[in-house]
């Protein structure tokens, strides 16, 4: 029975992708780095690991890093619609909400300034801060599971990454993968069920709380 939701954060709860993928393929572009997909492969990963897999140099380290939270100082961040009417729904079933993000607590506090009401929906909130091991590893639902007080196999994630949703399905949860960020025949072997948003699934809940 499932009794905890667990949700990455971009491409899922904030429609924010399309702006960090223009972001990063610039810093590729400038830092001369030869993986043309770098933006696609870094998604779901934290700030940490990817400055110490992709940049060698420290002093370039602390640019990228500076970069980074100039940038997210100053966008908008929009939640997707029907994002936060779904997980309460999920929380008028009796589940338990939790945001599994690699984002750090700086980017939180960016975001939650624009919403203020927006970590209201949730029961807890894991962070890169919170973990040691960035996705695919299964550590960040691993403690997405524990901090809802439930074994993973007792959750359901909300993912759009590849990282993320291989994250999800290697802590033992069940995955919902999203078509937001990637197509939705890319991400199907990795998922359970596909679907183009939260909003879509508010139909499916019988079914995927069974």
């Amino acid at each position: 029975m499932i009794k905890a939701a667990l949700f990455d954060l971009d491409g899922v709860l904030i429609d924010s992708e399309t702006l960090y993928t223009r972001f990063w393929e610039n810093v590729g572009k400038v830092h001369n780095l030869p993986s043309p997909t770098f933006a696609y492969d870094i998604k779901g990963t934290t700030l940490t690991d990817i400055l110490n897999t992709h940049f060698s140099n420290p002093q370039v380290r602390k640019d990228v890093d500076r970069l980074l939270h100039e940038f997210e100082n100053e966008i908008v961040y929009p939640i997707f619609p029907g994002a936060l009417e779904f997980v309460d729904l999920l929380r008028s079933q009796g589940l338990k909400t939790v945001i599994v993000t690699s984002s750090d607590t700086k980017k939180m506090d960016f975001l939650f300034a624009q919403h203020p009401g927006f970590s209201s929906h949730f029961d807890a909130i894991v962070t890169a801060c919170d973990v040691t091991r960035s996705k695919p590893d299964p550590e960040p639902y691993l403690k997405g599971a524990e901090k809802a007080g439930v074994h993973p196999e007792q959750c359901i994630v909300f993912e759009d990454s590849f990282q993320g949703l291989e994250s999800g399905r290697r802590a033992g949860c069940r995955v919902i993968g999203l078509s937001t960020t990637n197509p939705a025949e890319a991400i199907a072997p990795k998922a359970d069920m596909v679907a183009p948003s939260l909003a879509t699934l508010v139909s499916e809940i019988e079914s995927m709380l069974a």
